[in-house]
């Protein structure tokens, strides 16, 4: 009976040890050590700019984001502003304009003066455009001409139109002739012959630049109020238009205040509008104006990006 009993006891602890002791080995995987380290999500896709069927710019002048965004002067702008895409960290490039009119059309400042005088033969808006076949227009308010490529003629301000200096339009008749006075826009939404890209520049009395009606002085909330009265009357009825159903409208200021010289030309607003532009959206990322070159050739399909637009961020997170 012991024999029997001590034979059970040692049977009972083997079959403990097997249970988890130490004696017996046992032939299941060792777990792999869990890592201490945070891990590194994936980058994020670079947002994808959809296809656009015309992209309209229209260049304000001379007002820092300070002074617009929020501005009881401005109903109309800050209503697109709140309604559709608003870039909240785009800043200018240079003091004074044709600066950064350049940098919008060339992706290069090419000139630091607005008396510049020369031609400029580096790769260009009309350019890359010229090579899909896509059409272009520049409505310049004022301008005395269809073609016109002379001096200013008040409230017609040439260095408000970087167009007047590419040597592809100073070389060509027909580039030229896309040149047109502001009246053009209405008659070209009305037969639905909109261009795949239309640059829109109100005069100097329209365009927040100068006092309206050629005053010699006036406070600055009425260069405002009648820039804000120019888009709505002349802005709004493109934005409701059929023609412009596939469309996107960018509405920019060339530079700050004179006295905003953060990164080069001051802090702007920069609103985006459109069917494709993602509702009350605000952007944080840090953009000048060679980002709104490349979006304009990015809706266009066309991969020719002139200058800095090549390596300029892509506004692709605006979109839908």
């Amino acid at each position: 009976m012991g024999s029997r009993l001590g034979l059970w006891l040692l049977l009972a602890m083997m079959g403990l040890a097997g249970c988890g002791g130490g004696g017996v080995s046992s032939n299941l995987p060792t777990p792999s050590p869990t890592p201490t380290g945070t891990p590194v999500p994936a980058p994020s896709p670079t947002p994808i700019v959809p296809a656009a069927s015309h992209v309209v710019v229209v260049v304000l002048e001379n007002h820092s984001f300070s002074q617009v965004i929020g501005s009881p002067s401005m109903p109309y702008l800050n209503s697109l502003a709140s309604q559709h895409g608003l870039a909240e960290n785009y800043f200018a490039n240079a003091h004074p304009s044709l600066s950064d009119y350049f940098m919008l059309t060339a992706g290069q400042i090419e000139a630091s003066d607005d008396n510049f005088t020369g031609t400029v033969s580096d790769d260009n808006v009309v350019r890359a455009l010229a090579g899909t076949g896509r059409s272009w227009k520049a409505y310049l308010e004022n301008l005395p001409a269809a073609g016109y490529t002379g001096a200013s003629v008040y409230p017609y301000f040439k260095a408000h139109n970087p167009f007047a200096y590419l040597s592809d339009v100073l070389n060509s008749s027909p580039q030229a002739a896309n040149m047109v006075p502001f009246t053009q826009l209405a008659a070209d939404l009305s037969s639905a012959s909109l261009p795949s890209f239309a640059f829109v520049v109100p005069n100097l009395q329209n365009d927040a630049h100068d006092c309206p009606g050629g005053a010699p002085a006036c406070p600055d909330s009425d260069k405002l109020a009648a820039a804000d009265s120019w888009l709505k009357t002349n802005i709004d009825p493109l934005i409701n238009s059929p023609a412009f159903a596939n469309g996107v409208l960018i509405i920019t200021w060339d530079e700050g205040d004179a006295a905003d010289v953060a990164n080069g030309g001051g802090q702007v607003a920069t609103v985006i509008a459109g069917m494709q532009v993602k509702a009350a959206f605000r952007s944080m990322t840090f953009y000048q104006h060679q980002s709104v070159l490349r979006l304009i050739l990015d809706l266009l399909g066309v991969s020719d990006h002139p200058g800095a637009s090549a390596t300029a961020p892509s506004m692709g997170e605006f979109f839908q």
